[in-house]
């Protein structure tokens, strides 16, 4: 029996007598209108890279100049797009602001970004068609003000959009646009004209447009008005030479701002931070979202982001952002320090002639003081990366506040050490005159090569031995005391002062640790060679010092050796030393305050330098220091590094005083280990 032909279904119709290529042709038309007809509906899948998906998930008008994906969605939620709003800006943002179809939080973000889009734009215009003044702060202070009202004024807090990105983005706007608006206001008010009188109106009220902002805070921060100089966006500023760039993610603009010296600067020993850090945050006033978004007042609070860490914020307590490092790099990169610690060696008229002692923040007395004091021809270079890496560390910065000595260092080790013990001495009378505060306690001395020299001075006794070794090997003049202080001894006014102050002292009482690196304290072979000598003939007092020094110098030149010279068979003067001879390991002083008496109540510590591995560590040398004169036997800890002289910038190093910072801090525990780490 024959089966039935099958039901002829489509797929089994014969091909039109046409052919095979019209009738794809055919079947292909249909299915283009079936396409539209339906709406053009097609979804297709593909893979994307993780550098395409950040910049979907992060990418905004601040990191790549366009519109983020969450604005781009929002306007064509609003049947709109990127280039329609950089058309018709204003139409779009009345879109924006009148559509009923958006959260609250979708609006203000992207009104926020689309007005700093706006802002960027402006402030990227040539000259010629860039707006003026008073329209382009608008646009900062419109991104800044919808960003404020996002992140303050919305259903949701802050804490409940914590991990969002987008709560970081517009963060981001309003701390980029705060910092945009104050330097645009700033720069505008510190008129070329009438610059004092300009700054002096910028620290209290700017009018700008129809907007009023009240700058009262800054003298709640410390400063009084016309101070303020420059305000500098820290994220503006690369440095080269900074190791680090230590900052704290926030809420806020971080700014540097470069301020005028202070009125009794000169008579004072102490310098204060030109370029202090500063966190900036604008207020909008308003209780509400609506009246935020109507208010044409702003309160500007500056604060130290050393002292301030957080702020109340329309009923929020919000973290503050900040930038540590900033400032102290610019300091550094604008202090001229290289050239003229040159100077200062030569005793030329560029250099100094008597230690400063430069605060790198504003003195806080909750905090304890870290002194540090560099080398031979050196400045407070010296401590590029180890101020700024000590401070790095979160728990050391909550506690300690550095101070940087810069001292002449062609002037003799006693000279030195006397005005330096003398600057900081007056220092922290002028901040704490009761000597109550926990700033004046523990301070903690760190010195490096003669720097460490000095600071082991700093904290030892001489007692008579100074003295007593001078009388043994000179011959003091016939109208000299033959013994400071003896009864019936005759006295020539100003002899016994002049030298007294420089051969009997005492500690300071305020400090109770100390940290010696590559510190030469029974001098060194190396100021012996024909170089060093050669370099040491250069150097020459400065007039001002040898004003200084008055009685002294006249009564070291009647000194004469009771040794026959062997060079001359005559008993020549002493004359003054500098620098270079004091750290001779032949040298009189170096030798007679080698074993002076640490105080006990100091702990001090040696970092030493070892740049000679080939031989046995008692042999060793950092190529300037042997290790046999940085070694101190009674040590607490001893870290030997692979390293030349400057052992202070390696890592390991200033882990170490690191360390020893921090366990200072905790009370009660064990001693730190001792011998030495090679």
């Amino acid at each position: 029996m024959a089966l039935p032909a099958p039901f002829p279904t489509p797929l089994h119709r014969p091909l039109p007598p046409w052919g095979p290529w019209r009738w794809l042709l055919h079947r292909g038309v249909l299915a283009c209108l079936a396409a539209l007809l339906a709406g053009c509906a097609g979804v297709q899948v593909d893979s994307i890279s993780t550098a395409d998906y950040l910049r979907q998930r992060r990418g905004d008008v601040l990191t790549t100049g366009s519109l983020s994906p969450a604005s781009a969605e929002v306007l064509r939620v609003l049947g709109l797009d990127e280039k329609q709003c950089e058309r018709d800006a204003p139409a779009c943002r009345r879109s924006l602001s009148e559509s009923t179809g958006l959260t609250e939080e979708q609006r203000l973000a992207t009104l926020a970004e689309v007005w700093l889009d706006a802002a960027q734009a402006g402030a990227r215009a040539p000259a010629a068609e860039a707006p003026a003044l008073d329209e382009q702060v608008n646009l900062w202070l419109e991104a800044a003000r919808h960003a404020y009202a996002y992140l303050f004024f919305t259903a949701r807090a802050p804490s409940e959009r914590a991990f969002e990105d987008r709560q970081s983005q517009v963060r981001d706007y309003y701390n980029y646009a705060v910092q945009e608006a104050l330097s645009a206001l700033f720069k505008a008010h510190a008129s070329p004209d009438n610059p004092e009188r300009s700054r002096e109106e910028a620290a209290q009220v700017a009018t700008v447009g129809p907007w009023q902002l009240d700058f009262s805070s800054l003298r709640s921060a410390g400063l009084e008005p016309g101070r303020v100089r420059e305000v500098i966006p820290a994220a503006s500023m690369r440095f080269s030479g900074l190791r680090n760039v230590y900052r704290r993610d926030g809420f806020g603009a971080e700014l540097v701002l470069g301020l005028a010296p202070q009125a009794d600067q000169q008579q004072q020993p102490f310098r204060t931070m030109p370029y202090p850090p500063a966190t900036a945050v604008m207020v909008f006033e308003g209780r509400t979202q609506r009246e935020v978004l109507a208010t044409r007042r702003i309160r500007v609070l500056l604060r130290d982001p050393y002292r301030t860490a957080s702020e109340r914020i329309a009923r929020h307590t919000v973290p503050l952002a900040a930038n540590f490092s900033a400032g102290y790099g610019l300091w550094l990169a604008r202090s001229g320090f290289a050239t003229q610690a040159l100077d200062t060696l030569l005793g030329l008229s560029g250099g100094i002639d008597r230690p400063r002692i430069h605060l790198m923040q504003p003195y806080d007395p909750g905090r304890r003081i870290v002194i540090m004091l560099h080398g031979l021809a050196s400045s407070p270079e010296a401590w590029i990366n180890v101020a700024n890496e000590v401070l790095g560390d979160e728990a050391l910065r909550r506690n300690y506040q550095i101070w940087q000595v810069y001292y002449p260092t062609n002037a003799p080790l006693a000279v030195n050490r006397d005005t330096i013990a003398t600057a900081i001495e007056a220092t922290l009378r002028h901040f704490d005159p009761e000597g109550t505060a926990r700033a004046s306690q523990h301070v903690t001395l760190i010195g490096h090569s003669m720097g460490g020299v000095l600071a082991r001075l700093l904290v030892s006794s001489s007692g008579d031995r100074l003295w007593n070794a001078l009388q043994a090997r000179y011959e003091l003049p016939d109208d000299a005391p033959q013994e400071p202080g003896a009864e019936g001894a005759p006295d020539v006014p100003g002899t016994r002062q002049a030298l007294d102050r420089y051969l009997r002292f005492s500690p300071l009482p305020q400090v109770s640790e100390a940290i010696f690196i590559a510190a030469p304290h029974r001098g060194t072979p190396f100021a012996n060679h024909r170089l060093a000598r050669w370099a040491a003939n250069l150097i020459s007092l400065p007039i001002g010092m040898v004003r200084q020094l008055g009685d002294a110098t006249r009564v070291m030149g009647r000194l004469r050796p009771r040794a026959v010279s062997a060079d001359t068979g005559a008993a020549a003067p002493i004359g003054i030393p500098n620098s270079i001879d004091n750290l001779s390991d032949r040298d009189d002083y170096i030798r007679w305050t080698a074993d002076l008496p640490i105080d006990p109540g100091v702990r001090y510590h040696s970092i030493i330098g070892d740049d000679t591995p080939d031989v046995p560590l008692a042999e060793s040398s950092d190529g300037i220091v042997p290790y046999a004169s940085a070694h101190l036997p009674s040590a607490a800890s001893e870290l030997v590094l692979p390293s030349a002289h400057s052992v202070q910038e390696h890592p390991r190093a200033i882990l170490e005083i690191r360390r020893i910072l921090n366990e200072e801090l905790q009370e009660g525990e064990g001693a730190a280990p001792t011998g030495p780490a090679r």
